[in-house]
């Protein structure tokens, strides 16, 4: 079973993965291409404006009147992003399967940032139930999709701590992990890739058309 998860399954949803991303890509392309006030509207200057003020913390008004969340949030996804990408024994096994060496966390930071992602998925968890603007757009699937999202960290951790046998959550770990990779391109999980084109839009829109900030 192990060698299964490790291998064929985890190639599948790479394959899966891949696909679904290249599909999105063609299909928003598309549908940008049919609404035609999508792409005349685009403007590389203001985009890119867009992009830079959203993406620094406390750099748009939003994140400024909002700063617990601002802070959660950014912290929250750098965690989501490194970890998986710099965890020891991810970069262990890329290098016995394909030779690709680099840098990796020292073993406590990946139980720390680790441990920042259980939280900050936590905090989103009790936000969408207790704040009414977010509890009355919430649906089941939303809960799921943050089970999504932490359950190969939980598994990680209590993999490095063996909390349970080790090959056994071990497997449960990949499992979780191929489940959270093939679920990406179908679902919101998707904007880790897509809100570069959607904010760079909202920003040609205000920037170029409007001629006022979208921040």
């Amino acid at each position: 079973m192990y060698e299964f998860v490790r291998g064929p399954l985890v190639w599948v949803a790479f394959a899966i993965f891949f696909g679904g991303c290249l599909y999105k890509l063609i299909t928003m392309f598309i549908g940008a291409h049919k609404e035609k006030s999508v792409l005349p509207t685009w403007n590389a200057k203001y985009g890119f404006r867009s992009l830079l003020y959203w993406m620094i913390p406390f750099l748009s008004r939003n994140t400024r009147l909002h700063p617990v969340m601002t802070m959660v949030s950014y912290v929250f996804h750098l965690c989501l992003l490194l970890t998986p990408l710099f965890v020891m024994g991810h970069a262990v096994l890329w290098q016995e399967s394909w030779g690709i060496s680099w840098w990796s966390l020292p073993p406590w930071l990946a139980d720390v940032t680790t441990l920042v992602v259980i939280g900050g998925a936590l905090f989103f968890a009790l936000r969408r139930i207790a704040a009414p603007e977010v509890r009355n757009v919430t649906t089941w699937k939303d809960f799921l999709l943050l089970i999504i999202v932490v359950a190969p960290f939980v598994t990680g951790l209590m993999a490095h701590q063996h909390w349970l046998p080790y090959k056994t959550i071990v497997i449960v770990h990949i499992v979780t992990g191929v489940v959270w990779l093939i679920a990406i391109p179908f679902t919101w999980l998707s904007h880790m890739f897509w809100f570069v084109f959607t904010r760079s839009y909202m920003g040609s829109e205000f920037g170029a058309v409007r001629n006022a900030r979208d921040w």
